[in-house]
C-alpha cells in the first residue's frame, strides 16, 4: 500500500500536469471505485469543472475544483494515477478517465479492487479523512505532541503507529524502519517507553519519512508516481524485506514476525523486547 512518501510523490508529480486543467469528459469503466455516488453524477458533476489544487493529507490524495467539490482518492493496495495523453496504450487496469482539452487525460487505476475515489463537497464524507491524526512531516507533529500522544496509550507500539487516527501516514514499511532506526522492538507496549526512547522514535519517523519522499518512494511491488516512474527507496531500507540478512548495525540475522496480522521485521540484538 503507498505510504506518505508514495503519495506525496504522487502529488508532487500530479500537481504541475493537472493544476488549472478543466475536465471536458469522464470515462467511467469500472463504477465500484467511486464510492459515494453513482457513475452518472460522477461524470455530471465532474464535467466542466477546473482543477485548483492537488493535496495530500495522510495517505489520501485529495483534488480540489472550482464548482467547490473535491475529488478525494485513496490509492490503497494497488491503485495509481497515471497522466498520460489520449492516444496511448489504454491497460486493462484503467478503471477511471478523466479528460483535458487537447491530447493529455488523467487515469485512475487498479489492479484490485480496493482503490477508492469519492466526490464530495464536504472533505468529512470521505472515507476516513477528516478522522486522521496529526501529520508527521509538519509544524503539528513535535516531540512533545508525541510525548503526549504515547502516554496515553498502553497498546503495542507496531499496532499504534498503523492506526492513523494516532499518526498519519505510516505503513508497515515504514513503521518497521522507524522501529529499527530508534532501536524499539515492534511488540514493545507505549506505556513502557522512556523519554529518551520517545525522542529516538520521534526523529526516527521524520527521518525515514523524509527519506522516502527524497527518493521519491519505495516501489516494492506495484507503485509508480503520476508520470509511471517507479521509487528508489526500496535502496535504502534497512530492516524492510531483509529476514535472514545481515543487521547493518550489528551483524545479527534480521528476523520476520507477525504483529497484528502484519508482516514485521526487527533485528533482536538492536531492537531488544523488555519483559
Amino acid at each position: 500500500m503507498p505510504e506518505l512518501p508514495e503519495v506525496q510523490t504522487v502529488v508532487d508529480t500530479l500537481y504541475p500536469r493537472v493544476i488549472d486543467k478543466e475536465i471536458i469528459a469522464v470515462e467511467v469503466k469500472r463504477d465500484e471505485l467511486i464510492a459515494n455516488v453513482d457513475a452518472k453524477e460522477f461524470e455530471n458533476k465532474l464535467i466542466g469543472a477546473k482543477i485548483e489544487n492537488v493535496r495530500r493529507r495522510g495517505k489520501y490524495i485529495i483534488i480540489e475544483l472550482d464548482n467547490s467539490y473535491y475529488l478525494v482518492g485513496h490509492l490503497r493496495m494497488t491503485g495509481y494515477f497515471f497522466y498520460t495523453q489520449k492516444d496511448s496504450k489504454v491497460s486493462k487496469y484503467d478503471c477511471i478517465f478523466f479528460k483535458f482539452m487537447g491530447e493529455d487525460e488523467l487515469r485512475l487505476g487498479s489492479k484490485r479492487k480496493f482503490t477508492r475515489i469519492y466526490l464530495v463537497d464536504d472533505l468529512k464524507d470521505a472515507g476516513s479523512l477528516t478522522k486522521l491524526g496529526p501529520e508527521p512531516l509538519s509544524d503539528e507533529f513535535t516531540l512533545e505532541r508525541l510525548k503526549e500522544m504515547i502516554a496515553k496509550r498502553k497498546g503495542k507500539m507496531k499496532p499504534l503507529l498503523l492506526n492513523q487516527r494516532f499518526l498519519a501516514g505510516l505503513g508497515n514499511i515504514y513503521v518497521d524502519e522507524a522501529l529499527f532506526l530508534s532501536k524499539i522492538h515492534p511488540l514493545r507496549t507505549a506505556d513502557t517507553l522512556q523519554d529518551d526512547e520517545i525522542e529516538r522514535l520521534y526523529h526516527a519517523i521524520v527521518k525515514v519519512l523524509s527519506d522516502g519522499v527524497e527518493h521519491r518512494g519505495t516501489t516494492k511491488w506495484d507503485y509508480v508516481d503520476a508520470s509511471g516512474e517507479s521509487g528508489s527507496h526500496q535502496n535504502y531500507l534497512m530492516i524492510y524485506d531483509k529476514e535472514g540478512k545481515e543487521c547493518s548495525e550489528c551483524g545479527t540475522k534480521i528476523e520476520k514476525i507477525k504483529v497484528g496480522g502484519r508482516g514485521t521485521y526487527f533485528c533482536p540484538a538492536c531492537q531488544k523486547q523488555e519483559e
